[in-house]
């Protein structure tokens, strides 16, 4: 079990100078593991079927009208709700 304080990954302080108990694997990867969270960083010579092979485009866009302005490249007198990106139904 690790004690997990301000600073460190997995944990967010809720207020000042609280700690946190938590068990950890580490790098012990098993049969008995029902799901492992995945980043890809670097891409290599061949793709992955299924994972690096296809693109899929970001199904939401930003909220915000500012971010949605720097998205896309717009000027201030632009209309910004022509371009905010809505997830399909």
């Amino acid at each position: 079990r690790l004690f997990f304080k301000k600073g460190m990954c997995c944990f967010r302080e809720r207020r000042k100078g609280c700690r946190k108990r938590k068990s950890v694997r580490g790098c012990v990867v098993g049969p008995d593991l029902s799901v492992l969270h995945l980043v890809v960083t670097k891409k290599g010579e061949q793709d992955i079927p299924g994972v690096t092979d296809d693109s899929r485009p970001r199904r939401l866009g930003p909220k915000r009208a500012s971010h949605i302005r720097k998205l896309f490249a717009l000027e201030k007198q632009d209309d910004v709700r022509k371009f905010v990106v809505r997830r399909e139904v």
